[in-house]
């Protein structure tokens, strides 16, 4: 969870250093300064409790460091997706950073095609107000995380990534 939760923050960190908005890029670099920080928290409680053995109270820490991060996580894809939106600036030839941005760009194109068939076959109640009930969800960067297909040769055994592996090629 700690190395996934770092694969995030260099995610965020890379989204935020091209993102066309000052505000969206702003509310990332927070997000992925919480995750950082939630994520090393958790490293270390980890680490504690194993020393320590079982007990009630370190489990429960363990517990709670393991929801935060997943809040984390989640507000850190939110602003991703703010950010996505908004456009974000052409990527330099670094291979990891081309390889998120194709990831975004990717999502963006889900997100439109979406919206466009929701706008051609959505029901409309006698208000003029869209159903609801039958409408599929929008796409997040999220449900196109799951959707990947797992890469686990690529996944190194330990939790540092070995170099020359991209940002994408942890499955989270």
């Amino acid at each position: 969870m700690v190395s996934d939760g770092q694969v995030v923050v260099k995610f965020g960190n890379i989204l935020a250093k091209h993102c066309l908005d000052r505000r969206c890029s702003m509310e990332l670099l927070r997000a992925t300064e919480h995750t950082q920080s939630i994520s090393s928290q958790l490293g270390i409680v980890a680490r504690v409790k194993a020393v320590t053995g079982e007990s009630r109270a370190s489990s429960e820490l363990l517990l709670s460091n393991v929801q935060n991060l997943i809040e984390a996580v989640q507000h850190v894809l939110r602003a991703a997706e703010a950010a996505c939106v908004k456009g974000l600036g052409q990527p330099p030839a670094d291979p990891e950073e081309e390889e998120v941005a194709a990831f975004c760009q990717q999502w963006r194109k889900n997100l439109t095609q979406h919206r466009a068939k929701e706008a051609l076959h959505s029901d409309w109640d006698e208000l003029g107000l869209r159903k609801t009930r039958g409408a599929k969800a929008e796409p997040t960067l999220m449900s196109l995380m799951q959707e990947q297909p797992p890469r686990s040769r690529n996944i190194p055994k330990h939790p540092n990534p070995r170099k020359g592996h991209t940002i994408m090629d942890r499955h989270l």
